[in-house]
């Protein structure tokens, strides 16, 4: 049995996933990428390898992708987290036809054909004001743990109009909505909306064709994910493996090359 494996390299945190011959996930690791990016994909990798029981030398071919792929110095190769994340939503759900792609820095939609080839792709362009940074600071604002923003935010009723563009500002934004006396989960709520709005601009400018499915670390944002349904009105797909989309669309584009190294050897021995 030969193992593919994808190194994902984000901004925040950095996954691996290891697969086998049948595209079936063996094991996965995330970790965060620090200063030393490097050391990040490395240790990632050797996370994934122990959590499989898997050998180094088990594990045919390596992508890499994320913002720091040129720094997965073990891989083969590399291939662009929006061709990954494309790869790795159709794989996960064959209908997807768009995919939204929600990170630490920033935000990507994308339009993929049925086979996760990329049709068009469009990302946020000014700043990291609809990413999971615009998150990171509303949670220091109001010193909530970032796991505890979506259930927070989706006990709110009246949600606040957040006008800012900017993350900078974001913060400042909180803090002014809390001295008028709004309610945390109300301020939760319409930064999450705000965010969707923005996301739901960005998936307009590529094409929203059903399925929709939403990938990155975001994803596991439960308020993120019910105020995209609203916004888009559609129900958007979401995995326990969302996170990982785009390593796992690595680990696809290696398992490809395996296979293919493979058909010249095949094609000789039934000549």
């Amino acid at each position: 049995m030969a193992y593919a494996a994808g190194v994902d390299v984000g901004s925040t945190q950095t996954k691996a996933v290891i697969i086998d011959e049948r595209k079936r996930i063996v094991s996965r690791s995330l970790t965060e990428t620090g200063a030393n990016v490097i050391r990040a994909a490395e240790s990632a990798f050797a996370e994934a390898l122990v959590s499989g029981d898997l050998r180094e030398e088990e594990v045919e071919y390596i992508v890499g992708t994320g913002y720091g792929r040129y720094k997965v110095t073990f891989g083969n190769t590399q291939v662009t987290e929006i061709s990954c994340h494309g790869r790795g939503a159709v794989h996960m759900f064959p209908a997807t036809r768009t995919v939204v792609d929600m990170g630490g820095q920033d935000t990507k939609a994308i339009r993929v054909s049925a086979t996760g080839e990329i049709v068009d792709f469009c990302m946020n362009d000014k700043c990291a004001a609809g990413t999971g940074r615009f998150l990171g600071a509303a949670s220091a604002a109001l010193d909530i743990p970032l796991d505890e923003l979506g259930p927070t935010a989706l006990q709110g009723e009246r949600p606040v109009k957040i006008s800012t563009t900017c993350t900078v500002f974001a913060e400042s934004e909180v803090l002014s909505w809390l001295g008028k006396g709004k309610k945390i989960e109300d301020i939760l709520l319409g930064v999450h909306k705000s965010i969707a709005a923005r996301s739901a601009g960005l998936l307009r400018r590529v094409g929203i064709e059903d399925e929709v499915t939403f990938t990155g670390g975001v994803a596991k944002n439960t308020a993120m994910v019910a105020t995209l349904n609203e916004r888009l009105d559609v129900h958007v797909n979401v995995s326990d493996d969302s996170h990982y989309m785009g390593a796992l669309g690595a680990a696809l584009f290696a398992l490809d090359h395996i296979l293919a190294s493979r058909a010249p050897a095949k094609a000789r021995q039934d000549a």
